[in-house]
């Protein structure tokens, strides 16, 4: 297991699904590792699961918000935007409130997570700087439109910002994993399931047949992804996309 004693994380989005994992496996890694959301009680909860875990509330999209969670945090060595919302409409019934809301949490929320992360290790000889993408933004997926703009965007704010700090100990990667085994997947599931007549367990099996695999990916996996950008041997890692996603991309 890759040894972070001494290391201090910050993971948004981390009340939940794939950012509780992220927080938990951070945390017995050695890290002390700060959790990130709007909601209070989800935070605490997660916190309460283990020592090194600490909660402070936040709101990705307002760039005060994000400065003051640094501000209670301190020094970050790794910062993970994870934070993010999915939104399923067919592109001509895309109004502009959902597409600035797909922008603002997913794109907007990993820049002023990351910018300020970036921003706090200046100077600093070592650093990890990780986006949750997906492969919604490696590739279309019919009916989101907007969450696939955004995780595209994400991608190409990665690989900027990666050249820009290749020449310090900083690195900067995305994680991009198919649809996860986690509660943001089941709510797109219960969504097909009511637009369209078929049970949540068909329209899961739809989303497994997207991957060659036929199966969700489970959280951990992206999770071992981002402590293998953390340890040795990841030096040389930036810039990348990373497909955790079953050969589906």
């Amino acid at each position: 297991m890759t040894d972070l004693s001494g290391r201090t994380a910050l993971v948004t989005g981390g009340g939940s699904g794939l950012g509780a994992d992220l927080a938990r496996s951070l945390a017995e890694a050695g890290a002390t590792v700060w959790i990130a959301g709007r909601r209070r009680a989800p935070l605490e909860a997660m916190a309460a699961e283990h020592e090194r875990i600490h909660a402070v509330e936040a709101d990705v999209t307002d760039e005060a918000s994000v400065k003051a969670m640094f501000d209670t945090v301190g020094p970050c060595d790794i910062v993970i935007a994870n934070a993010g919302a999915s939104a399923s409409v067919p592109f001509t019934r895309t109004d502009l409130d959902t597409w600035r809301q797909m922008i603002d949490v997913n794109l907007t929320g990993a820049f002023l997570t990351l910018r300020e992360g970036a921003l706090r290790l200046k100077g600093a000889d070592w650093g990890r700087l990780i986006a949750v993408a997906s492969t919604a933004g490696l590739k279309g997926y019919g009916y989101v439109s907007a969450y696939s703009a955004a995780k595209h965007g994400v991608i190409g704010m990665v690989k900027s910002a990666a050249l820009e700090m290749a020449r310090t100990g900083i690195t900067v990667n995305a994680l991009c994993p198919g649809f996860l085994d986690t509660e943001m997947t089941d709510r797109s599931t219960a969504n097909i399931a009511e637009k369209t007549g078929m049970t949540p367990e068909d329209a899961r099996a739809q989303l497994e047949a997207m991957s060659p695999q036929r199966r969700l990916i489970r959280p951990e996996e992206v999770t071992a992804a981002a402590l293998w950008l953390c340890g040795p041997g990841s030096e040389g890692m930036t810039g990348q996309a990373i497909a955790i996603a079953g050969g589906e991309v």
